[in-house]
């Protein structure tokens, strides 16, 4: 995938504090949006889901529009992410698939061996055709709220592939890592490309930014991350350096990661809650925004709790700010919880407002 993608002219959302944060740009106001803040913890959701798969609803564009505007409605939030699954450009390859309630993605035919690499089918734009048409629809609908777009990063879309499912420990994935590269190459060789196909397809549709999810990346070393992850998910970002749009890297559990993870090309890198924002920027390194990273939990723990912890954010990130931060954008450090009341995600868009 050497020849650089043509994009189409973008909108032009000079006051969004969602991209002026991103862009290392001053905000109007401290920017805020919550990873999974389309689902469940809204009844609006809820409701409109009943009966319908996951995946689904990921390919039926009004329904991924509606989703997708219920937070920004509801919360005030700064910008919308796309309603989808990291499995969605699989399953629209052909890759026999599906979501299981109360499991998550599972595989069929799990992935173990370069003949099954070989035959995994690739992405062609035309399969995402019906999230295209999605993201055209919400351009329309959001007005000067920015839309962001993802993929799940290669490493964690392998991860599926090789365990069959979701995997506490990994334990196949690193088992093929480490007695086989080759094979382990070409895996995400392939994943690359449609991750890489995915993101410019929701691109070219009009998205302004763009967030890759590598969510079990946590799970390895940082020297096994530098040999078996970096280069792939090193080659998405640069893919993508044409479009002109934001891009921003987001694993769990990587606060040992956060340095190299800023090599991989991303312009913002999200942070978990278990480090806290000024440390992050130091192993980061200036230069950089960064996206974060109050605990999930905490939106249970009362109104006084939340807003204690919501202003130690905002004062690390003042802090990594002027220690060479570009920019900060508010966030959770992992997705919104399901059960977490809708009330207390709007408190805290609020109140960073006013910080």
């Amino acid at each position: 995938m050497s020849e650089r993608a043509v994009y189409a002219s973008k909108r032009v959302l000079s006051d969004s504090p969602f991209l002026a944060a991103a862009e290392g740009r001053t905000p109007r106001h401290r920017p805020v949006w919550f990873m999974r803040q389309a689902g469940r913890s809204l009844p609006e959701y809820r409701e409109i889901r009943a009966g319908i798969g996951m995946l689904e609803s990921c390919f039926d564009p009004a329904l991924v529009c509606e989703i997708t505007m219920q937070p920004v409605r509801r919360h005030g939030v700064d910008a919308a992410i796309l309603f989808s699954d990291i499995v969605v450009p699989l399953k629209a390859a052909g890759i026999d698939l599906d979501i299981v309630a109360g499991t998550g993605p599972v595989v069929a035919n799990p992935v173990r061996s370069i003949s099954d690499v070989a035959g995994l089918p690739r992405l062609v734009p035309e399969e995402v055709g019906a999230v295209e048409q999605a993201v055209h629809l919400l351009t329309e609908e959001l007005g000067s709220t920015p839309l962001i777009g993802f993929a799940g990063a290669p490493f964690t879309l392998a991860s599926y592939l090789v365990e069959g499912g979701p995997s506490r420990n990994h334990e196949r994935t690193k088992a093929l890592m480490y007695s086989d590269p080759k094979t382990w190459h070409a895996l995400l060789g392939t994943l690359a490309d449609t991750t890489i196909t995915f993101l410019q397809a929701q691109i070219r549709a009009g998205v302004d930014a763009v967030q890759l999810f590598d969510s079990w990346a946590g799970a390895l070393s940082l020297a096994d991350y530098r040999e078996f992850v970096l280069p792939h998910s090193e080659r998405v970002f640069v893919e993508l350096a044409n479009a002109k749009v934001p891009r921003i890297h987001f694993g769990v559990g990587t606060g040992e990661l956060l340095g190299v993870m800023g090599e991989v090309g991303a312009d913002v890198v999200g942070v978990d809650w278990r480090i806290p924002l000024d440390v992050a920027a130091r192993r980061v390194g200036p230069g950089k925004a960064l996206q974060g990273n109050l605990d999930p939990a905490v939106l249970f723990a009362g109104p006084s709790a939340v807003e204690k912890q919501v202003r130690r954010i905002a004062a690390e990130a003042d802090s990594a700010l002027a220690g060479g931060m570009t920019g900060h954008i508010f966030n959770l450090g992992h997705g919104v919880l399901p059960d977490t009341d809708p009330g207390v995600l709007t408190a805290v868009v609020e109140l960073v407002h006013s910080l």
